[in-house]
């Protein structure tokens, strides 16, 4: 198995929990390694802009003082959308709807970004 075919297996996975509609792996950059969001060019932006948001707020909270942020939350009454770490090389995001439960979200969310983290590094 390819290292895309099994982060693919990973996202095929959180599509499967209750509330999340789409996720993509992403450089720290905000190059797209692979998503099931079904438009190219919808799923190269959440990419990009997923990064520069949860980079602006890795900023934010070190020059704070306090520390590296686990995951930022961004929710709006068309859904919600989480992007996490998952290493040093490679972001999680998780588009889920307005209507979601965060909490097995989450759990999965970080049991995922770990999976991750193991297979790029």
């Amino acid at each position: 198995m390819t290292t895309i075919e099994m982060l693919e297996e990973i996202l095929d996975d959180l599509k499967h929990i209750g509330g999340i509609e789409a996720s993509a792996v992403a450089s720290r950059d905000g190059l797209l390694i692979c998503s099931n969001v079904s438009r190219k060019l919808q799923a190269e932006t959440f990419a990009a802009m997923s990064a520069t948001m949860l980079g602006a707020a890795e900023t934010a909270t070190a020059e704070l003082g306090k520390g590296v942020p686990d995951r930022i939350i961004v929710e709006s009454k068309n859904g919600k959308l989480i992007a996490t770490g998952a290493g040093s090389k490679a972001l999680l995001l998780v588009m889920a709807r307005p209507n979601a439960g965060l909490g097995l979200i989450l759990v999965e969310v970080a049991k995922a970004s770990q999976k991750i983290k193991e297979i790029l590094e």
